[in-house]
């Protein structure tokens, strides 16, 4: 590692070694060359002056690279595919005469770049899945927990931590879905020409037209896609690029909200993230514990976020059939798109795969709350014991703001103490306590938990199969 050059924290610190090595410019060179190599052999079998010996020897070169000459080559060329050309013609000297035949710079590029958005998200979506077993196992394990609700930050209805758990695995859910429609519209550019017309292939077959439509296809079968586009510029639409990036954002959005729900209930000492051994949480309070890792993740999540925005505006203004105000702005915030919903991705599941719950944390703060959670159902309970249901309101609307104010001086709720010391409220202390059992107030929470998770559950289990799909 070099210290007197800047280096992006996605790359040095944050990002997975997969996706590091996806967007490296290895794999990417090495890409380019298969897609050399795959459009010989297409030539090759429709007919075109490309010989069995040339292609071997582009193949036997696919990862024999010499970066040194692709960049002293480009110094003089100002053109960076010209440049790999003539490297992969210097390895490859039989096939120099024939390599990105008919082609254009886009052939490589845009190809190339989309079957890396392919593996790239698919790697993605393992990742989403994998947070999701996590906090799919911790919902299961948290179901039957009550914990206070909340609407605006303010204390409301119970519901249970598993419950609250599973409007996280929802959002990641939803995420998946959209990976999946994604990846299901995704099309390779093909072997197009300069704008989009296949004219040099019209010359180079005379004419016959359904042998480019045949090459295309091979390509298209080579590297595993089922579509290419009808019809293009000299590019593919970068609207492609904006549905990726959103699906990137998606994931973004998402982890962002359950850690910034995680900090929030860190804040009340409900529940915590992961914190190691010998872990310091400031160099000044040592005593801190601060959820380090969620800041961390909205941090990133805040700048994948803006991220986004990048494609919808570079889609939007490509003039005509091409411009190359794209390719600066691509070559950045396409890769570190991924590389930071990457980031993101390993977080969250070092962090689901941890989550603390301070029960008793929970319970004592359940026990402040319910008997103003509780008050319409002790109404109903007077009523049955032969109250006046109007006269009942008073009373807990009374008890309720005496108790209110008393804890707002510090000290804890005694609203059940105050209506059990009325004699004009029919329930004694006994009655009012056996009342105010938590799990009377969570409605169908672990019921809720159980149904949505049997729901995903195929989701969960085709996974595997999924992941055998992600190589380089």
């Amino acid at each position: 590692m070099g210290y007197d050059k800047y280096e992006s924290p996605l790359s040095s610190r944050y990002a997975s070694e997969y996706m590091l090595k996806l967007f490296s410019a290895r794999h990417r060179t090495e890409t380019w060359r298969r897609l050399w190599v795959a459009l010989a052999k297409a030539e090759s079998a429709l007919g075109l002056p490309v010989t069995d010996e040339q292609i071997r020897e582009l193949e036997d070169n696919v990862e024999n690279i010499d970066f040194d000459v692709v960049a002293e080559r480009e110094k003089v060329v100002r053109h960076d595919v010209m440049a790999h050309v003539y490297a992969y013609g210097k390895a490859a000297p039989s096939a120099a005469g024939i390599s990105h035949l008919g082609a254009t710079s886009c052939y490589v590029t845009d190809n190339a770049d989309m079957m890396i958005y392919r593996d790239a998200l698919r790697f993605v979506r393992s990742e989403v899945i994998g947070v999701i077993k996590n906090l799919a196992r911790f919902a299961r394990e948290t179901k039957d927990i009550p914990t206070l609700g909340y609407t605006h930050y303010q204390p409301a209805q119970l519901v249970t931590v598993g419950k609250r758990a599973s409007l996280w695995i929802q959002d990641f859910v939803s995420d998946v879905e959209e990976i999946d429609f994604v990846l299901s519209g995704m099309k390779l550019l093909g072997c197009r020409g300069a704008t989009g017309t296949e004219a040099s292939f019209v010359d180079l077959f005379e004419g016959d037209t359904a042998k480019i439509d045949r090459l295309n296809r091979m390509i298209c079968d080579e590297f595993g896609f089922e579509k290419y586009y009808s019809v293009s510029g000299q590019t593919y639409t970068r609207k492609a690029d904006s549905r990726i990036l959103n699906c990137l954002s998606a994931v973004a959005q998402s982890a962002y909200k359950m850690a910034n729900d995680i900090r929030l209930l860190q804040h009340d000492r409900q529940i915590e993230e992961p914190f190691e051994k010998n872990q310091i949480g400031s160099s000044a309070m040592a005593y801190k514990r601060n959820p380090m890792r969620c800041e961390r993740i909205c941090s990133l999540a805040r700048y994948l976020m803006a991220d986004a925005a990048n494609a919808p505006m570079t889609s939007s203004v490509q003039w005509l059939e091409r411009t190359l105000d794209d390719s600066a702005n691509r070559r950045i915030s396409m890769p570190e798109g991924f590389l930071c919903a990457d980031a993101i991705l390993k977080i969250a599941a070092n962090v689901t795969n941890g989550i603390h719950v301070n029960e008793k944390v929970i319970e004592k703060t359940v026990a402040e709350y319910l008997p103003f959670i509780a008050t319409e159902n002790l109404m109903m309970e007077g009523v049955k014991a032969g109250g006046d249901r109007q006269a009942l309101h008073e009373i807990v609307r009374e008890c309720s703001m005496e108790a209110t104010a008393r804890m707002k001086e510090g000290f804890s709720c005694d609203l059940a103490e105050r209506l059990a010391a009325r004699e004009d409220f029919p329930l004694d202390r006994a009655r009012i306590e056996a009342a105010l059992e938590p799990a009377k107030f969570v409605g169908r929470c672990p019921e809720q938990v159980e149904r949505f998770l049997d729901e995903i559950a195929p989701l969960l289990e085709e996974e595997s199969a999924k992941a055998e799909e992600i190589n380089i």
